[in-house]
This record gives C-alpha cells, sequence and structure tokens, in this order.
C-alpha cells in the first residue's frame, strides 16, 4: 500500500504509543486490524484517547468505514480520498484529520540479533561437547 501512514501490522498498543507521544490532537494513522482480517483501522488521537474506526474494503476496490452513528455511509475510490475527506471538521469522527505520523522505515517489528557462536566451545573435532556440572 503506497500511503505514508499505513503502518502494516501494528499493534494496539504501539499505535497508541505512537499517536499520544506529543499530546496532539487530530495525529492518525491507518493499520491493519487486529481482530477482522483484510480490515483495517483509521485510528486518531482525541484528548489523550486513541479513536479506532474500521475501514471496509468494499467491491471494485472502495472502500468505506463506520463512523458515528447517524453519519451517512460514504464510499470512498482510494485511501487518499477517505482521509481527505475526513480532514474536514464534522465528518463523524470524534475529531477531524490533522496530522499523519507515518511509518518509518527504521521501525521494525522485530530485530534480528546476531549471535557469534564460532569459539564458544573450545577446539574440539568432537561432535559433543562436555557439560561441565
Amino acid at each position: 500500500m503506497d500511503l505514508p501512514c499505513y503502518h502494516g501490522p501494528l499493534s494496539k498498543k504501539d499505535c497508541e504509543t505512537l499517536l499520544l507521544k506529543d499530546g496532539m490532537d487530530g495525529n492518525f494513522l491507518i493499520r491493519d486490524s487486529e481482530s477482522l482480517p483484510g480490515v483495517l483501522c483509521l485510528c486518531v488521537s482525541f484528548k489523550n484517547l486513541v479513536y479506532t474506526y474500521r475501514i471496509f474494503k468494499e467491491k471494485h476496490g472502495f472502500y468505506n468505514m463506520q463512523t458515528a452513528e447517524g453519519a451517512p455511509k460514504q464510499i470512498f475510490p482510494n485511501l487518499k480520498e477517505l482521509i481527505s475527506a475526513f480532514e474536514k471538521p464534522n465528518q463523524g469522527l470524534v475529531v477531524h484529520l490533522v496530522r499523519p505520523v507515518k511509518k518509518t522505515s527504521s521501525r521494525r517489528p522485530w530485530r534480528r540479533s546476531q549471535i557469534k557462536l564460532d569459539g564458544i566451545y573450545e577446539n574440539s573435532s568432537s561432535d559433543y561437547v562436555e557439560v561441565l556440572p
């Protein structure tokens, strides 16, 4: 997905950390839903809480989002237009979208550690090592 604010399989906890770290209302990002496969979540900060809205993919690649009860259902041809629509106030979100939190390439969901095994077992040609008590 070619959207800088899309973070992929980001956990709810990591999402909250990213959105709340500067205390600004309207920070937002999009992540994969942890509970519903194939569903996206638009997460937005407001008053030190993170509100999550589910984005469903419709037929023919269109998107719709669950917003406030009673708000009209809107269909969007792509996620950029969905975001653009909710950057305007009073569109059914707790607060309008102000600042995208972009995914950085340096953040990894896992870290690779390198373990050097050479020389740990002394110099031995045996397939076994002696374990000392």
